[in-house]
């Protein structure tokens, strides 16, 4: 439980205001601090394109699904726009969202979420522009004669911008925010020089998070032309219906239909065409930490941050708490960009399965046993690895794998099995220094962000 004491003129200031989160947060705090500063200070909607009009959502409609692409959008939701790889999104009706403009969204602008989990914030980056995206989403839409986008990004997700954010939040159960909340918010103009220099950064690193992802998709697309593989549709849906008449001798070790369904079986039957191997014969193991009981601590200085899987996916992922450095079992959990990450559990439809390689805060910090680590020899090995466990063919062995009907889980000997190309030493090594690439991109970015920042921050502070 937090406590905090304030003085009376900020509640009469915030006009009789009683509930605790603007002060818990330091929203009335930031207010205050930004009212005495010496510089100019501009209404957020007086830099946003057509004023009140340029923060908005997309309003409230049913929504059409699509298999096909061709007739489809790629759709955010409010947890997507936080996502380092939007490669797995659903596909939105393209005539609805015609008819809908505002479900677009443009690079440049600032994504905020306004529902659940109030402020989550992502700059638009190159590879979301013309992408979909929810209701549950702020646009605020930066008119760039006024201000450079990416400082305004910079600054609303700074110490002092968010805070302000969240402090128009309503709502007991289910928080929400709306426009005209943050419509007001006091935005500092710190010169010309320094916004346009943490735009920069706010730039470079949302190239550099589009690049990652071109490398990663551009690494399956030489995978699969050295192997022979042909490219597999993405399903949108999990569990795509089918019927399939499998041998009884299949039956043996696993009943379950989603397992002998040709969405399986079509990536077995691509392998099997081709000369291919086992994950289990190219990692070092593949394991899963002992459980043990976690002591959480506050003193982030001395301890080590600890992650769940869904923090796994996110452009810049931040631990869930921390523990002592100093705990039974704790070395099983650190891990390192030679340690790929396959969440064990979960539906089919989310991330179980879905392979990832540490990158920034978590090189170096302990991960959930709810993600299954393989171990690899090396960097270039474990780059290989996730170019082929990402690929349609290493994704869908994966997934359809899973057991259990309630929440799906894999286990490490189901992972050991799966098929990957054998493409030679060669070209193993050559596409695992592009997966290791993705990896040092995803870091180069949010160096850059908190580069830029901090570079906010400072200034406010010096400039008080």
């Amino acid at each position: 439980m937090r406590t905090k004491t304030v003085p009376s003129r900020w509640i009469f200031r915030d006009k009789l205001r009683l509930d605790v989160g603007p002060y818990l947060s330091g929203a009335v705090e930031t207010r205050v601090r930004l009212e005495e500063l010496s510089v100019r200070k501009d209404r957020l909607s007086d830099l946003t394109v057509g004023g009140d009009e340029g923060i908005y959502h997309a309003g409230r409609e049913g929504r059409v699904w699509v298999n096909d692409p061709k007739h489809g959008v790629p759709f955010m939701g409010s947890t997507d726009i936080l996502k380092a790889d939007l490669s797995s999104l659903k596909l939105i009706s393209a005539k609805q969202v015609g008819q809908n403009p505002k479900f677009t969204v443009r690079a440049g602008w600032t994504l905020i979420t306004r529902s659940g989990t109030i402020g989550r914030m992502a700059y638009a980056r190159p590879d979301m522009d013309g992408l979909a995206c929810s209701e549950h989403v702020m646009r605020v839409v930066p008119d760039s004669a006024k201000v450079p986008s990416g400082y305004l990004y910079a600054y609303l997700h700074s110490k002092f911008g968010l805070p302000l954010v969240i402090s128009g939040t309503y709502g007991a159960i289910i928080q929400h925010i709306e426009p005209h909340h943050i419509a007001n918010l006091p935005v500092p103009r710190l010169g010309k020089a320094l916004e346009q220099q943490v735009h920069g950064l706010i730039e470079q690193a949302a190239r550099a998070r589009a690049d990652a992802s071109k490398y990663l998709s551009m690494a399956v697309k030489q995978l699969q032309q050295a192997a022979g593989v042909r490219q597999l549709p993405t399903r949108s849906g999990p569990t795509p219906f089918g019927v399939q008449i499998v041998c009884s001798s299949k039956l043996q070790e696993r009943f379950d239909a989603f397992y002998h369904s040709r969405y399986r079986q079509t990536a077995i039957d691509e392998l099997d065409a081709n000369s291919h191997c086992r994950v289990g014969d190219l990692a070092s193991s593949v394991a899963e930490p002992n459980r043990f009981k976690r002591t959480k601590v506050q003193d982030s200085t001395a301890a080590l941050r600890f992650f769940g899987t869904a923090a796994l996916m996110w452009n810049t992922p931040v631990p869930s708490y921390f523990v002592p450095k100093r705990q039974r079992y704790l070395d099983q959990y650190i891990v390192s960009r030679r340690t790929l990450l396959v969440p064990r559990s979960g539906q089919l439809s989310g991330v179980i399965g879905r392979v990832t390689m540490p990158y920034g805060a978590i090189i170096g910090g302990a991960v959930s046993e709810d993600a299954i680590r393989i171990h690899c020899p090396d960097e270039n090995t474990a780059g290989f690895l996730f170019v082929a466990l990402r690929s349609e063919v290493g994704l869908r062995q994966l997934k359809a794998s899973a057991f259990g009907s309630s929440i799906p889980h894999l286990d490490v000997r189901q992972i050991a099995a799966v098929l990957v190309p054998d493409v030679g030493e060669s070209k193993r090594q050559e596409l695992g220094r592009i997966g290791v690439r993705v990896g040092e991109l995803r870091d180069r970015a949010i160096a850059l962000e908190k580069e830029a920042k901090s570079l906010v921050e400072t200034a406010i502070e010096q400039a008080s």
